[in-house]
């Protein structure tokens, strides 16, 4: 004999659309439980669990799923179709969060890939700001072997020779992995370039310049006077009006460990560069290895421009200003 045939579904009784979105609304937008929906309209579970089964298979609600890692993902590989030297980590921050958790986000991803990468015997160069400071406080700590950490620019300025900031910042990272530090105890700015050559004769400061150019990691941010945080360099005092202007009347957008670049990414011939005590960013472009990390919608210009200059090798940064990054790219 043949089969029989299927049953067809039972139709709906006359208002279930209704009822449907009524319970469909106190589950998804509200987040009631079945059993609480079902004392609240006078319903059997059951009952419910149909309802909601008939919202679904009816199309009354659509159900779609934004995975934020695949979202990552995504950005990561167009950075890197855009900047094939470069290596992006895009982390995931919740739609609609303040700043200031994008950047706890990118410090902790920070925090750990050091932490892969650091070895024994390694120096690591550090180029302070609220970034990097943020990096420090998520470190886990562990003891690795002969490992030293140098400050890749001076943090004096003509109100407080040494920051109490920058120096807490280096010894948190040396701390954490039992590592030496060497700090560099010049002036972030020289009022005369000709002090700064001077300076840079000394056997002292020889030595650091040294450990910098022979660094194995450089870890830092982008500096931006637009950040909704400003980066501590221009928060701090470190420059006046004067200097500002002169950096935006030759199209500076960004620095580096306070070494400034254009638009283009380009450092050559900017006049405060002479000054600055920050590496040559020929140096940071050419370092064997460096890891920047940025949070944050007022660094997409500055972030946009050390890419565009291939001033580093890898990227940590939140995916929200890593979409406004990709946005700016021309076509």
């Amino acid at each position: 004999m043949p089969d029989a045939p299927a049953p067809l579904p039972t139709p709906p009784a006359p208002g279930a659309d209704l009822q449907a979105v009524q319970v469909a609304r106190l589950y998804y937008i509200q987040g009631l439980t079945t059993d609480a929906i079902a004392r609240e309209l006078g319903l059997s579970r059951p009952k419910v669990s149909r309802l909601l089964s008939h919202a679904r298979r009816s199309g009354l609600v659509e159900i779609r799923i934004h995975d934020p890692e695949g979202q990552a993902q995504a950005l990561e590989t167009e950075l890197r179709t855009h900047y094939p030297f470069l290596q992006a980590q895009v982390v995931s921050v919740p739609q609609g969060s303040p700043e200031h958790l994008w950047q706890d986000r990118v410090a902790t991803a920070a925090a750990s890939l050091l932490g892969r990468l650091i070895r024994p015997g390694m120096t690591v160069g550090l180029a302070w700001g609220n970034t990097i400071n943020a990096v420090s406080h998520e470190l886990t700590p562990r003891a690795v072997p002969g490992v030293t950490f140098v400050q890749l620019n001076g943090s004096a300025n003509a109100a407080d020779f040494m920051s109490g900031f920058v120096t807490d910042t280096i010894l948190r990272f040396a701390r954490s992995y039992s590592a030496g530090a060497q700090l560099f105890p010049v002036p972030t700015f020289f009022d005369d370039p000709a002090t700064k050559q001077a300076m840079w004769r000394e056997r002292s400061v020889r030595h650091v310049l040294d450990l910098q150019a022979h660094a194995d990691l450089l870890l830092y941010s982008v500096g931006s006077h637009t950040a909704s945080t400003p980066s501590h360099v221009y928060a701090a005092g470190y420059l006046d009006a004067g200097d500002l202007d002169v950096l935006a009347a030759e199209g500076a957008v960004g620095d580096i460990a306070t070494v400034f670049f254009r638009k283009d990414g380009s450092f050559d011939g900017l006049t405060l560069n002479a000054r600055a005590s920050g590496p040559a960013l020929s140096l940071v472009r050419d370092a064997p290895d460096s890891i920047c990390v940025v949070s944050g919608l007022g660094k997409v210009a500055a972030l946009h421009a050390a890419l565009r200059g291939g001033l580093m090798r890898r990227l940590i940064v939140d995916e929200i200003t890593a979409r406004a990054v990709l946005d700016s790219v021309e076509p």
